[in-house]
């Protein structure tokens, strides 16, 4: 299939899908007229690289993970570069929630303080 064939079918951009090629995460062979052409296996790859994506993994990232071999049920990723991975982006994660939480409660303390300070003025 031609590349905006694939793009449709994945809701990537013809951009994307050539980035992705770029990276090494897909692969097309050329025809002829040294168009691209990607085999039906290229929908579920892209679909996989953006559900990657959407979890904050970078497609350097991606790159180790696409290579593991999936599990028949799930279809998910099964080798020690996933599950580290997994691992490192959820720490990564966990301190920056941890980091957000830290400036939801000053931001709180200062709505206080304000609050407090409008009611003690007359207007």
């Amino acid at each position: 299939m031609r590349i905006k064939e694939l793009s449709a079918k994945t809701g990537a951009s013809v951009r994307s899908i050539r980035y992705y090629e770029t990276k090494g995460l897909i692969i097309a062979s050329r025809l002829p007229n040294s168009y691209r052409d990607y085999d039906e296996s290229a929908i579920d790859k892209v679909k996989t690289i953006q559900l990657y994506l959407s979890l904050g993994l970078t497609t350097d990232e991606i790159a180790p993970i696409m290579e593991c071999p999936a599990d028949i049920q799930t279809r998910r990723p099964l080798c020690k570069a996933a599950y580290e991975l997994y691992k490192i982006k959820l720490d990564e994660i966990n301190r920056q929630i941890v980091l957000l939480q830290d400036v939801q409660f000053r931001l709180k303390e200062r709505l206080r303080e304000f609050e407090k300070k409008e009611k003690n003025y007359d207007y």
